[in-house]
């Protein structure tokens, strides 16, 4: 590593405690949270009432994570919300709305198959910003930056785009045609094609080119669209002559959604490197830093992905699914040898960039099976020393190339990105 920064993993009685993950790990200028669900700290149950108090509950407990590390709920950069019903869109808003006074987070709604816990109808976690960074950096006043612009569509819930130091969070764009408001008519294709260019819109919007994308999530509604999506997308990647002399896409992640908010098929979310940083930091240290896209022969390719895409401080890796690299196919075996298959892609990718498991900050889990997780989680806490990273675990109905388990992750990176030191 070239750098002696720390990574600072937090838990606080205040909020729910567990085995399998940490609930703040943060590094650098940013904090990530674990997924919450309704669970009362004091009780170590599921809070009784309906959707209302579920959703309530959830908040709370990012609310009582953030201030454990002397934070407030306007630092929060991104929010992920997982329903069990999309009907349930509407009471979410109006309880998400009384935990944010001025400058709301980016965010992306779901409905997906099943929680890991029975009776849970809602799960949230948090991307925090983290202006004293972490030892040794010293603390700097940054900026958090949220933007909107007209040619892409707005709501009053969330900001099309937070800058926070050297990264943008894109709020997941549905395909949504701004002048109307209204989904588009049309098939999966022009749908696809409707999210990715908001996303270029509202890049546009703050002079920031598309290929400066470092990680898309795809939520889809039928898997077997998938070929569709990939055609309109290997449209819009790479955009610039730079990236297609070095076939540049972003790290990429696949999702299976029961359902999408207005009845949409597709929704696209984005990370975005932001080489201007926020103020104050200063010019010389915020200009020229490089995207560091990364493959490597002992994890699986894919064409329309980078394994791992650095800049800055952080490493994102694409969704991995238990593939033996050598074959390109599915292992034979169970869903805890495809989830130690799946790690172990992970671990080979962050090998290659001399990393380690104990690298990563935020780590994904979709699961076909729910009632498999404690399966997973079995294996999962072999591959990490020291503490676990934050963690969200969703059930899907399905999962690319029929597999039962599928994982993406983040990882600290010390070193930097040139011309950081």
């Amino acid at each position: 590593m070239g750098s002696t920064i720390v990574k600072l993993s937090r838990n606080t009685e205040n909020a729910p405690i567990s085995q399998e993950s940490t609930q703040s790990v943060a590094f650098s200028h940013y904090n990530n949270i674990s997924a919450q669900l309704p669970i009362d700290a004091q009780t170590g149950l599921l809070v009784d009432g309906c959707i209302e108090a579920q959703i309530k509950q959830c908040l709370l407990n990012i609310k009582r994570i953030v201030e454990s590390i002397d934070h407030v709920m306007d630092d929060v950069v991104k929010i992920n919300v997982f329903l069990t019903n999309i009907a349930d869109l509407e009471v979410l808003d109006k309880v998400y709305s009384t935990f944010f006074s001025t400058l709301v987070p980016t965010r992306s709604v779901v409905a997906i198959h099943a929680l890991p816990l029975e009776g849970a109808l809602v799960q949230m976690d948090a991307l925090i910003s983290n202006g004293e960074g972490t030892t040794p950096q010293k603390p700097c006043d940054l900026i958090k930056l949220s933007r909107n612009t007209e040619k892409a569509p707005l709501s009053h819930i969330s900001s099309q785009t937070v800058a926070f130091s050297h990264y943008n969070n894109i709020s997941a764009q549905l395909p949504i045609e701004p002048s109307t408001g209204n989904i588009i008519s049309g098939d999966i294709k022009q749908q696809t094609a409707q999210c990715l260019t908001n996303i270029k819109s509202v890049l546009e919007s703050i002079d920031v080119p598309f290929d400066d994308i470092v990680k898309i999530t795809i939520y889809l509604k039928d898997l077997a669209d998938m070929k569709d999506v990939n055609e309109t997308y290997s449209t819009f990647f790479p955009d610039s002559a730079i990236a297609r002399t070095v076939a540049y896409v972003p790290a990429r992640s696949v999702v299976v959604a029961s359902a999408l908010p207005m009845g949409a098929s597709i929704q696209i979310d984005a990370v975005v490197s932001h080489g201007d940083g926020t103020p104050p930091q200063a010019v010389e240290d915020r200009h020229g830093i490089v995207i560091k896209a990364n493959n490597t022969l002992n994890a699986p390719m894919d064409g329309l992905s980078t394994q791992t895409v650095a800049f800055s401080h952080y490493n994102h890796i694409s969704a991995q699914l238990p593939i033996d690299a050598t074959t390109n196919q599915l292992i034979d075996g169970g869903v805890k040898e495809q989830a130690e298959k799946c790690l172990n892609n992970i671990k080979s990718i962050l090998e290659s960039i001399n990393h380690e498991m104990d690298d990563l900050v935020k780590v994904n889990i979709q699961v076909k099976d729910i009632a498999h997780l404690a399966t997973i989680d079995d294996v999962y806490k072999m591959f990490f020393n020291g503490e676990l990273p934050a963690r969200t675990v969703i059930g899907v109905s399905e999962i690319a190339m029929g597999a039962d388990v599928q994982i993406d992750a983040i990882a600290s990176n010390a070193g930097g990105t040139p011309p950081q030191r």
